[in-house]
């Protein structure tokens, strides 16, 4: 009876295996059902928020540029004569032109020309040629060295400076500056370039300037230095300089005496040099060595020719800088205060012009009169 009825109930091991086998059909239905593929997967999440904007970065957007392209500004046709030129537009900034002098001096000079109450042509004191007006001494003696010159102060017994300023007349900016900002005790010299040089030369004769002409000569570089055209030249024979020398005579009237325009070749040279001398005193001029030159033979070829002459002492601006102009004015002060005159020269530098405006405000105070070169004639060398 036992083991029949052993027979008929199920069997433990078959039992178990069928709830496993269950179990697992039930867990392969749920996640079928309401599962999720990455389930099982590690995941990492990252709760991401909007973060506003600063404001004082949000103020500082760039501006967007566009690009330009050269075809895209039409170029600007010259206007015709008659033709109005619109204004700037408004905020656009306009260097101002300089505001050229008056023309006073004419063509044909038929009566003496004043620029103020400074003479600056007259017709005793003019050889006219074909190339313009050539300097002469009148004839009652009278020499454009003396008639061209600005009264000279009183010294009474104090040392006399003399400084020349060259440069003038290429630039019409830069001349008008330096004419507005250098004391008229100033000697002014002037390229013979410029078409319009006569109206600056007047300008400057009726602030009180003494004027000089820069006539071109020679330096040892040349060409890589150039002076420019009708150069007076050691390798040329006399007539072709001296007529090289009356076409830059001939440039413009009003100027006491010349200087040299670069030059150390030529200057270095006594058989070159002495004809352009002796021209100058048969015509009344002086002439002014810049001091340029350490082997200038000027004051030698001077003395032997009886030219007048005046030499420099010092260039003050071989090296532009406010200090080393100062520094070479003070120079030319002891010098003037040893021997009792003193001359040197500058050049159109921005820097030499403000440097020597300021020193000259400064020289009464100190015992000194400045003078213009053709008043220390044979006494500065």
């Amino acid at each position: 009876m036992s083991g029949a009825g052993a027979r008929r109930g199920p069997h433990p091991l078959a039992l178990a295996w069928f709830l496993l086998v269950a179990a697992l059909l039930a867990v392969a239905v749920y996640v079928a059902v309401f599962g999720k593929a990455e389930d099982g997967e590690p995941v990492a999440r990252v709760d991401l928020k909007p973060v506003a904007t600063p404001h004082h970065i949000a103020a500082k957007k760039p501006p967007v540029q566009q690009a330009q392209t050269p075809a895209a500004v039409p170029p600007v046709a010259a206007p015709q004569p008659g033709t109005a030129i619109p204004a700037p537009p408004a905020g656009t900034a306009k260097t101002p032109e300089p505001k050229e002098p008056p023309q006073l001096v004419p063509a044909r000079i038929l009566a003496p020309v004043y620029a103020g109450k400074a003479l600056v042509a007259d017709p005793a004191l003019i050889e006219a040629t074909a190339e313009g007006p050539l300097p002469r001494i009148a004839d009652n003696g009278r020499a454009p060295m003396a008639a061209y010159a600005p009264p000279v102060p009183a010294a009474r017994g104090k040392p006399e400076i003399a400084l020349v300023v060259s440069g003038l007349g290429v630039s019409a900016k830069a001349t008008e500056a330096a004419l507005k900002i250098l004391p008229p005790g100033v000697t002014l010299a002037f390229a013979p370039y410029a078409g319009d040089v006569q109206r600056w030369v007047s300008e400057a004769r009726k602030l009180g300037h003494e004027v000089l002409l820069e006539v071109p000569m020679e330096p040892y570089d040349f060409p890589d230095s150039d002076p420019g055209p009708h150069t007076l030249r050691p390798t040329l024979d006399e007539n072709g300089n001296l007529d090289r020398l009356r076409w830059a005579l001939t440039r413009f009237t009003g100027y006491a005496g010349i200087t040299n325009l670069l030059g150390d070749r030529f200057m270095a040279s006594s058989d070159a040099l002495a004809p352009v001398l002796t021209f100058l005193t048969r015509r009344g001029l002086f002439f002014y060595d810049s001091g340029t030159n350490a082997r200038s033979a000027a004051q030698g070829v001077a003395g032997a020719t009886g030219a007048a002459y005046v030499g420099s002492a010092l260039t003050i601006d071989s090296i532009q800088s406010g200090m080393e102009v100062d520094q070479k004015l003070s120079e030319l002060e002891t010098r003037a205060r040893t021997l009792g005159t003193a001359a040197g020269t500058g050049f159109l530098y921005p820097v030499t012009i403000d440097r020597v405006a300021a020193w000259a405000k400064g020289l009464p105070g100190r015992g000194f009169v400045l003078v213009p070169a053709s008043a220390i004639v044979g006494k500065a060398k």
